[in-house]
């Protein structure tokens, strides 16, 4: 009869302590990534304020993936930046914060979030790029 408590007990140690082992902590990135990043995303950043086309095309890495297609550099130019790049959304990159992810392959990656749209960029061997808009789902 005194076994009933224990068993409650055990039962909820066997409730919590799954889930709290199979829940994942958010990556952090390091002070070197967070550094390099800042410096990347204030001159996209300043490419957007100056609506400079070039500017965000070298910043971006090419073929570009918008969606589900990919994009030359000169397709970026004439489809994509026109297309993605409204005032609206160039102010909405201004002003949101980046969120860090690091995949299973241990890319590290930064990601704006715009109402219907995920603006990426992922860091390359030389340095961050932007390299994807998919949907914000």
């Amino acid at each position: 009869m005194n076994s009933l408590p224990g068993l409650i007990v055990a039962a909820a140690l066997l409730g919590v302590i799954p889930a709290a082992i199979a829940a994942p902590k958010d990556p952090v990135a390091s002070a070197g990534v967070q550094k390099e990043f800042a410096a990347f995303i204030d001159r996209f950043r300043a490419a957007l304020k100056a609506n400079d086309l070039e500017a965000v095309v070298n910043l971006s890495k090419m073929p570009f993936l918008s969606h589900t297609d990919e994009y030359s550099a000169e397709a970026f130019r004439t489809k994509v930046y026109k297309r993605e790049f409204t005032a609206r959304t160039r102010a909405c990159i201004q002003s949101k914060k980046a969120t860090y992810d690091r995949s299973p392959d241990n890319t590290e990656s930064y990601s704006i979030f715009c109402g219907d749209e995920i603006f990426m960029f992922t860091k390359m061997p030389a340095g961050f790029l932007f390299t994807e808009i998919g949907v914000n789902d």
